[in-house]
């Protein structure tokens, strides 16, 4: 496994980490055994970048990750993140803080916390609060290094002026690129990326339902890219990249993994999965060479991304 540095503060993780979302909610029900499996096979492969949070089951995602790295935790970085409320409001006050990586830290069953983000910008509280806030538990020993997910210009350099941040976490994809414009100013200030949502939320796996045809609890069924009109065209773009991966001897998955690793050496993609055989798949993406005629091919087949937006517009994050 391939191995990246995540800002200037130290922070190595493998080339492509895992996602443990899925196992606890947002794509229809988990197991808890067969994520606990996962994870481990995952690390086995060399992965050593395990991403989860607080929001993932409040709580019960934070305890399968550390029940499944608990015989090799301190080979591991293990994310997570505090900002959320219950009723998916904000709430980044520095007493909520406390309380989130208290608990994290408890849940984990871990003495520290190798990256925490801040999961949403609270419009409510300073970045400079929050930045300090961090910083405290840095000095403490229960933090090493500090991430913002979602988050602008103006609120990372903020947030960099107290505390160094190491990592912006956002979605980021052959189907969603807007973030591309944010890169100048983590490359100027030294922070490395962390892509949620590589493959799409599982479109570019190449096996995509159309909305309505997935558990009731899957996100999948309201993302305005599984909607009519827009399906179809995601499908379209799909199968034309499954040929082009298909060429090469690779998967789309594959093919799509390895796009994002061609986008910057600080870029680290956390696909998630509850599949130990889709780990296996992903993990191989940091063998694929793609060449310049590969990668013109796939910017004509999605030049600006997938359609349809990536949430619902009231959902969408505000990047200041």
């Amino acid at each position: 496994m391939q191995h990246r540095t995540l800002g200037n503060q130290g922070l190595t993780t493998s080339a492509i980490g895992y996602g443990s979302m899925g196992i606890s909610m947002a794509y229809g029900p988990g197991d808890a055994q067969e994520g606990i499996a996962t994870i481990q096979r995952a690390y086995d492969l060399g992965v050593t970048h395990i991403d989860t949070a607080e929001l993932y089951g409040w709580g019960e995602n934070e305890k399968i990750v550390g029940r499944a790295v608990a015989g090799f935790r301190d080979k591991v970085v293990i994310a997570t993140k505090f900002g959320f409320t219950r009723d998916y409001g904000t709430d980044s006050h520095p007493g909520h803080i406390r309380e989130v990586v208290d608990n994290s830290l408890r849940n984990l069953g871990v003495d520290h916390l190798d990256l925490l983000y801040q999961h949403r910008v609270d419009p409510a509280v300073p970045i400079e609060d929050v930045a300090g806030t961090v910083a405290e538990l840095v000095e403490q020993g229960k933090v090493t290094y500090f991430g913002l997910s979602e988050a602008g210009p103006q609120t990372i350099r903020r947030a960099h002026a107290v505390l160094p941040v190491s990592v912006l976490q956002t979605e980021y994809s052959l189907f969603e690129r807007d973030v591309e414009q944010l890169f100048p100013t983590l490359d100027e200030l030294g922070i490395g990326f962390v892509a949620y949502s590589p493959l799409g939320r599982g479109f570019i796996t190449g096996a995509a339902k159309p909305a309505g045809e997935y558990d009731p609890t899957d996100m999948r069924n309201v993302d305005p890219r599984w909607q009519p009109g827009n399906f179809e065209k995601n499908v379209d773009a799909v199968h034309r990249l499954g040929e082009l991966a298909r060429a090469k001897g690779i998967t789309v998955s594959q093919l799509a993994l390895a796009w994002l690793l061609t986008r910057g050496e600080h870029i680290v993609p956390i696909p998630g999965t509850r599949n130990s055989r889709r780990v296996e798949e992903n993990i191989l993406a940091t063998e694929v060479v793609l060449t310049a005629t590969d990668l013109t091919a796939i910017d004509q087949i999605l030049p600006n991304g997938g359609f349809g937006s990536r949430y619902a517009e009231h959902a969408l994050p505000n990047w200041i």
